[in-house]
């Protein structure tokens, strides 16, 4: 009899297959005595550079800017001179180079944990990095995604950057893990693929390699042990969804024409090329999109030493302003701090680093910074001929709004907005909208705040999950603010690609939804399916709910 079981569902879409699971890391074998500490010195500075050499070329591979910056960043911890050090110490100590390897990092892991927010993503990340080193040094096969030569759902513990960035979307058929948040890497790197995934899924360890399971990660339900026929017909239907989605064409709105701006969320230009798209998904080309929601600027600065140029960054936003379909462009300025640390801006360690020197808070310590963006966004804006709409993260108060505001339109920005990520901000919606021209939601920060709730804590995912009625409250303050200025109130986190979510959204008053890629065809049929009147009623019933899935079983989809 087959059994569900339930985690956080954070890539929408409904897949069936065979289960194959992640080989698990490789194991320590008793410690050896040292006799020449420079030759075992020799062997894991050999092992760590061939990581860093791995995650670097992977880097490369890497299909979008998300998957690169990712790799990039572990490649950096995997090369950082702290953790050299580290290893070096306990060889000199008289470990063997397994073992040191193995408690240096275990050392760094603990120090990112207890830093929390972000830094404690980076945990699995230096796991990782040890299992593939210690690997190396032992001379056994790097861990990786199995290859059993016909597709599967794969289901780990969790995934690292390097596991997920090459998945090959016509193999793998969903992602279930048992760790892992809405913001992890894995659900960051399922949605760019198109994906359907579940993490956080409390029994997924007990699956049986090659047992039959159904995944739906719009709901975040796994059924285990469905049998083959039952696979083959959910198959069937997820195609079938697949063919229709890619049928509804042209800008968002729903059955009865209100219309919902469908926007792109990206990292550079090269987001915006053409590239083949997988059997699952859509590349950046085939997405019907209406222009650029979320222009992350700050993958522009990731591990950097000095500070990009002036010239460096014209050139990188111009190119972004003349790819962006439709010409529309929204630029988010530089999200700096928790779990983006840039080396060049010099900021003291903090003991809570989501509740510190931030997004826009960086300008109170190197208000240069912040200048030099702007005038290199405005230069583009010249160059190009076009207008960017610019705004600032993680605003708090009216006279961080009116700062930003009065910054940007001196030098020529005419459109200025705001993300709202923090509570304080949606309180203050309306004022907000009295100094800028728009607003923007990070549901993934505004989660965080909102449920005192770190986005990495595997235990707590369920208070990120955005179906979360006080969130969906937030939001609705914030669409009747925009309604009363008569100004535009977006949602920009990847709470936007949930296609039945995205149904509550516009029937909150949300006037544009901006995703990844894949997610655009689903969300624009979803729509077109959904009077605005439907979407209203769905608002209705979130907003009522007293849990997350008592809301999503309430919302049944049009067809």
């Amino acid at each position: 009899m087959a059994e569900t079981l339930s985690g956080l569902g954070v890539s929408p879409g409904r897949a069936a297959g065979r289960v194959c699971r992640m080989a698990g890391p490789p194991e320590l074998p008793a410690p050896s005595p040292v006799t020449d500490a420079d030759a075992e010195l020799d062997q894991a500075m050999n092992a760590l550079r061939a990581t860093v050499a791995e995650l670097e070329a992977r880097a490369e591979k890497a299909p979008d800017a998300d998957a690169r910056a990712i790799l990039e960043a572990q490649s950096f911890i995997a090369d950082d001179p702290g953790l050299h050090e580290s290893v070096e110490a306990n060889i000199r100590s008289g470990k063997d180079a397994a073992h040191a390897i193995d408690e240096a990092c275990a050392h760094h892991r603990r120090a990112l944990l207890a830093a929390g927010g972000h830094f404690a993503e980076r945990a699995a990340d230096l796991d990782d990095i040890r299992n593939r080193a210690v690997a190396s040094v032992l001379g056994l096969p790097l861990p990786g995604v199995p290859d059993p030569g016909h597709p599967f759902v794969l289901v780990a513990t969790d995934l690292s950057p390097a596991d997920t960035v090459n998945l090959d979307p016509g193999a793998v058929l969903a992602l279930v893990t048992e760790k892992g948040g809405p913001t992890s890497h894995t659900a960051i790197l399922a949605r760019a693929r198109g994906l359907p995934a579940v993490v956080a899924c409390r029994g997924a360890g007990d699956i049986g390699e090659g047992t039959w399971v159904s995944v739906d990660g719009l709901r975040g339900e796994v059924e285990v042990g469905i049998g083959e026929e039952a696979a083959a017909e959910i198959r069937r239907r997820a195609e079938a969804d697949r063919r229709r989605a890619g049928s509804v064409r042209g800008p968002g709105r729903t059955s009865d024409g209100h219309p919902v701006k469908l926007l792109l969320n990206i990292g550079s230009a090269a987001d915006l090329a053409p590239r083949d798209p997988a059997p699952s998904a859509e590349g950046a080309e085939g997405v019907d999109a209406e222009g650029v929601g979320l222009f992350r600027t700050e993958f522009l600065f990731l591990d950097r030493r000095e500070e990009p140029s002036r010239e460096e960054q014209v050139a990188a936003y111009a190119a972004v302003l003349r790819a962006a379909p439709g010409g529309h462009v929204v630029v988010r300025t530089l999200d700096a701090g928790t779990d983006k640390p840039l080396p060049f801006l010099g900021l003291a360690e903090e003991t809570n680093p989501a509740l510190g020197v931030r997004g826009l808070r960086v300008s109170r310590v190197r208000p240069e910074v912040l200048d030099t963006q702007l005038d290199a966004i405005a230069e583009a804006a010249r160059e190009t001929g076009t207008e960017p709409w610019v705004m600032a993260p993680m605003v708090t108060t009216v006279a961080e709004a009116a700062d930003f505001a009065g910054r940007a339109r001196a030098r020529g920005i005419a459109h200025v907005g705001a993300m709202v990520e923090v509570p304080a901000a949606a309180l203050r919606a309306g004022r907000l909208l009295e100094e800028l021209d728009f607003l923007s939601i990070g549901t993934n920060d505004l989660s965080q705040y909102t449920f005192a709730s770190d986005r990495q804590h595997g235990e707590l995912a369920d208070l990120l999950d955005p179906w979360q009625a006080a969130l969906l409250q937030l939001i609705a303050d914030c669409a009747a603010a925009g309604r009363a200025a008569g100004k535009p109130v977006g949602v920009c986190g990847e709470a936007a690609a949930d296609p039945l979510l995205a149904t509550v959204l516009v029937g909150l008053g949300v006037s544009s939804l901006s995703m990844s890629a894949p997610g655009i065809s689903p969300v624009r049929e979803s729509l077109a399916a959904h009077s605005l009147a439907r979407c209203r009623d769905n608002a209705r019933i979130a907003l009522a709910a007293d849990d997350p899935g008592q809301a999503r079983k309430a919302i049944v989809p049009d067809r």
